[in-house]
């Protein structure tokens, strides 16, 4: 199936019934999927709504209802929508926003890009808050993850982002669906707003006029961060067993770099590729560990380095940090990257670390 289809009909089958977006390349096949399937279920719910901004407050209302709900748009059309990201923190709700991203800033142009990284780790929005970040890899990951994602919303009660590309969405790729889930076996959703009958009235807002008020709920979200940092980090380790330099590339960017490391292996590099798959939180714990014997990292990503200022914070000065990105849509082959290791590699020999990356006895 066609990644953004699978992304819709995996919602679907994890209980999600309420969908709300906008058109906008090239994310579109996972609105118009979302219609097709939110039609033939009795308690479905579709609106393709007059803008992003009023489809994310739709979302809002949805989630404050009671439904797992969920919206979708691209690079600028995510821009519009973190006022109301920002709400659903503070009001701790759980909501489902797919970013397909192309590439940027501004318009842009429709190609696949890893420039929204910023945007989606540091909250995006105004306010102290932060977004669980789920970073996808593969048609079957977007299925997985997608139901991922509205677990982690209802556990901990805060906006899941998942974040692809315009490869992504349009690559397709076998995919196996877990069984679906109903929406009414659901556990119950304590903050819900379906009338005062019968039990004390729920308020939710986010205006806390008092900052004392205010405070509190910033170190209780702080806390539920720290809890959310625990409990879900994760990423994907491919040959750094006995690796002299670590690739960390995330989505469409660490495909390529799987390839790229797999070749340099052939030719007797020892090279390795970290995949954070969740982008917030940043496995930093596993790369700094790995720093203590792996002196050597590069940064390969779709922009001009913005999850580069994780992989540094992560290490914290033990290694060295190279980059390599091509920003605004370019996609580079596996080999291109196998270069610009080998580039690395060879500035090492010359300053007399043969025993950098090859596998021979220095």
């Amino acid at each position: 199936m066609r990644g953004s289809h699978v992304i819709a009909e995996a919602a679907v089958r994890a209980g999600c019934r309420f969908y709300a977006g906008y058109p906008i390349t090239p994310q579109n096949e996972l609105t118009e999927y979302a219609a097709s399937a939110m039609a033939k279920l009795p308690d479905g719910n579709f609106i393709q709504a007059e803008s992003e901004i009023a489809s994310i407050n739709m979302v809002i209302g949805a989630s404050m209802a009671g439904a797992r709900a969920m919206t979708s748009s691209s690079s600028p059309g995510i821009s519009l929508k973190q006022e109301g990201i920002s709400f659903l923190a503070a009001l701790e709700l759980p909501a489902v926003i797919v970013n397909t991203m192309r590439g940027g800033p501004g318009l842009g142009n429709i190609a696949p890009a890893q420039g929204d990284y910023f945007q989606a780790t540091r909250g995006g929005g105004h306010g102290d808050y932060r977004t669980i970040v789920l970073a996808p890899a593969s048609v079957q990951e977007l299925a997985d993850l997608t139901r991922k994602a509205f677990e982690y919303a209802d556990r901990y009660r805060t906006p899941v982002m998942i974040i692809g590309d315009g490869m992504m969405g349009q690559m397709m790729e076998p995919v196996e669906f877990p069984e679906p889930i109903d929406p009414k076996s659901l556990p119950p959703r304590p903050w819900v707003l379906d009338g005062a009958m019968g039990r004390p009235s729920r308020i939710l807002k986010s205006l806390l006029l008092e900052p004392e008020v205010e405070e509190a709920l910033n170190w209780k979200l702080v806390e539920k961060y720290k809890t959310i940092t625990r409990e879900i980090t994760r990423s994907e380790t491919y040959e750094t067993d006995n690796a002299s330099l670590i690739v960390v590339a995330y989505g469409t960017a660490a495909r390529i770099a799987k390839g790229a490391v797999k070749k340099l292996r052939e030719e007797g590099l020892k090279v390795g590729l970290v995949r954070p798959v969740t982008l917030w939180p940043f496995p930093e714990k596993q790369l700094r560990e790995l720093a203590e014997r792996v002196k050597h990292f590069l940064a390969f990503e779709l922009s001009t380095g913005q999850m580069l200022e994780d992989v540094r914070l992560a290490v914290q000065g033990r290694s060295q940090v190279h980059f390599y990105g091509r920003p605004g849509g370019i996609i580079p082959t596996p080999d291109e990257v196998a270069g610009e290791i080998r580039k690395i590699h060879d500035e090492r020999v010359n300053h007399s670390e043969s025993g950098f990356i090859r596998n021979s006895v220095t």
